[in-house]
């Protein structure tokens, strides 16, 4: 469309004295004291301020010149090639990228994609969606920690008269805020954004002490297990505390991965990538029977006709159940409490971190220190140790790099020379 200009016409652009300037249309025409005329444009293409200097009269620039360059940035906009700035990207809100992201994810092999999509959409996207991901900031993050460390947890309990449920724990925002995180950084990677605005920090968790089960609550918890009516709180427990597989790595075993030859099974969706789980002796030899009572046709080790994916996917209820059953304390002991106690009891054992690590499927060798917090009993046999090592040593002669009590006695009364 042809613009139509009443102030940037040529008579009215001869006629201006020198100093002197007119605006229309996004075009600017400067008239110099020397006489010269100067042409810049100032519009606005995409929500992107563009903002040049066209050239001067004498160089032959004239409002047509002005007026294409304008034309050129629009049509190069639209085709998606303008490059003021450079690599200029598509608008994406958090609600339109969240799809994207997850469809992407599980192109790539992603992991722990229905965990992500759950935070999205249960969490993140209510009180973020309608900002654009190059438009985050440290501010907005800040303000969504508060909310929802002051919103209650969610829970299927039933609340008694007077009973309120706790707030979210740090470590549950911590969770959404890491999903977050790896969504902005897939966005750089993707080429959606240039860089990740702002800075998420995470709150401060309490570890505290880990829980854990003696041996004598472990076989308790198993008998109790073994008297419920539900047939699959058994074997779950059973393989919690003999392997320390995570809930839903348990839950989601394959019959097909269960390889008794080798005592061993395939995790291929772990939160540290694929693994294979060693078993113990006697879990091998229940599996083996547990195997043969299970339906024919069944690919799961805990199929569930009502449950979408074929298997059970949670076993909370029979599990309070049996702690109840075994004189537990049901708010201490949670399902997790079984993987916490089969990997303290491997360190406790005097199993070297590297290979509790590879056991237990932790990423990182700092995850696995937690566990070391032995008993009281572990920590006095380990300092009986060393003073049985010294008490062994203290008056024995050893090689050239150590020095005797009786050398040190001779050293001390020796004169020095001079």
């Amino acid at each position: 469309m042809a613009r139509s200009f009443t102030k940037l016409t040529r008579a009215k652009m001869r006629a201006m004295a020198p100093g002197s300037r007119c605006t229309e249309q996004g075009i600017t025409f400067e008239r110099l004291q020397n006489g010269d005329g100067v042409y810049s444009v100032n519009v606005m293409v995409d929500g992107q301020r563009i903002h040049r200097n066209i050239g001067r009269e004498s160089d032959g620039v004239t409002r047509t010149t002005a007026e294409e360059f304008i034309t050129k940035v629009r049509r190069d906009a639209r085709e998606g090639r303008l490059n003021l700035p450079k690599r200029r990207k598509i608008p994406l809100t958090l609600t339109t990228a969240a799809p994207l992201y997850l469809e992407r994810l599980k192109e790539e092999g992603g992991k722990e994609i229905d965990r992500k999509r759950q935070r999205l959409e249960q969490c993140l996207i209510p009180f973020l969606g309608e900002l654009q991901l190059g438009q985050f900031s440290t501010f907005d993050v800040e303000r969504y920690k508060k909310l929802r460390m002051s919103q209650p947890i969610q829970s299927r309990k039933k609340l008694s008269a007077g009973e309120t449920l706790p707030t979210n724990r740090p470590g549950t925002v911590n969770r959404e805020l890491a999903t977050l995180s790896h969504l902005l950084n897939k966005a750089v990677e993707w080429g959606w954004i240039d860089r990740v605005p702002g800075k998420i920090r995470k709150l401060k968790e309490n570890n505290g002490r880990i829980v854990y089960l003696t041996p004598q609550q472990a076989d308790a918890l198993l008998e109790a297990a073994k008297a419920d009516q539900n047939r699959q709180i058994y074997p779950f427990i059973l393989i919690g505390l003999r392997t320390g597989m995570r809930k839903s790595e348990i839950l989601s075993i394959r019959r097909e991965h269960i390889h008794l030859d080798t005592r061993s099974v395939y995790v291929p969706k772990a939160k540290a990538g694929d693994r294979t789980q060693p078993i113990t002796s006697d879990l091998a030899e229940f599996l083996a029977g547990y195997l043969e009572t299970l339906p024919n046709g069944t690919p799961w080790l805990f199929p569930s006709e009502a449950a979408r994916g074929g298997h059970t996917i949670d076993i909370r209820k029979a599990f309070v159940c049996a702690t109840a059953a075994a004189g537990l304390d049901t708010k201490q002991v949670v399902r997790h409490t079984l993987r916490h106690t089969a990997i303290t009891h491997l360190v406790q054992a005097g199993v070297d971190l590297p290979t509790v690590k590879r056991i237990s499927g932790h990423k990182t060798l700092a995850m696995v220190e937690r566990y070391a917090h032995q008993s009281g009993a572990h920590l006095a046999a380990a300092m009986n140790k060393l003073d049985e090592r010294y008490r062994l040593t203290g008056n024995t002669e050893t090689d050239g790099s150590s020095v005797s009590t009786k050398q040190r006695s001779k050293n001390r009364a020796s004169p020095p020379r001079r």
